[in-house]
C-alpha cells in the first residue's frame, strides 16, 4: 500500500530545500517513491514541479501528478487533463480512496503564496525521514492509497509510453 503526503511550508525557499532533500533520501533509499513540488502564486495558480520536469499541458511523464493536483484541488494543471489517457489515468486517481476531507484539508494548507511536497511512496525509512525533515518543520496531511489503486495507475502511466 502506499501513501501520499504533503508537507506544507508557508513559502518557496523552505518548500524547495525540502524537496532536495527528498530527493537525496530517495538516493539513499530512505524513501522508496516519487515527489513533486507545488507553488501556489498569489493569484492561487498552481505550479508543479515533478522529477521529470515542470509539468505542463500535454506531458506524460506529469500526468500522475498533474491527475493528483486536479483531484486535490478540483482544477486542471496546465491543461493536462485531455485525451483518453488523462481521463483514464484522472479514473484511477479518484478510486484512490482520496476522501473530500483529505482534500479539504490539502486545500486549506496551501493557501496563496505558500508551497508544499508532495509524496508518494510504498516504503520509508522513518526515523532516518523524519530526523532528515525535522529541521524544516512544516505541516504534514497524511492519507493511505490502496495497492490495487497504485498498481492501476502505473499501468495507466505505461500505457502512455
Amino acid at each position: 500500500m502506499a501513501d501520499l503526503v504533503v508537507l506544507d511550508y508557508p513559502d518557496e525557499a523552505t518548500a524547495k530545500k525540502v524537496y532536495e532533500e527528498v530527493g537525496q533520501l530517495q538516493k539513499d533509499y530512505i524513501i522508496d517513491g516519487t515527489a513533486a513540488y507545488l507553488t501556489r502564486d498569489a493569484a492561487g495558480k498552481i505550479q508543479v514541479e515533478s522529477p521529470t520536469g515542470v509539468v505542463g499541458a500535454g506531458a506524460a511523464s506529469g500526468a500522475l501528478w498533474g491527475a493528483l493536483i486536479g483531484l486535490l484541488f478540483f482544477v486542471p494543471i496546465g491543461g493536462l487533463i485531455l485525451g483518453g489517457l488523462m481521463g483514464a489515468v484522472m479514473g484511477k486517481v479518484a478510486d484512490m480512496g482520496i476522501d473530500d476531507e483529505f482534500r479539504k484539508k490539502v486545500q486549506d494548507v496551501l493557501t496563496p503564496g505558500s508551497s508544499a511536497v508532495l509524496l508518494m511512496f510504498s516504503k520509508v525509512t522513518p526515523d532516518k525521514a523524519l530526523e532528515a525533515l525535522a529541521p524544516y518543520g512544516g505541516q504534514i496531511l497524511r492519507t493511505s492509497l490502496t495497492h490495487e489503486a497504485e498498481e492501476e495507475i502505473n499501468k495507466a502511466l505505461a500505457g502512455a509510453h
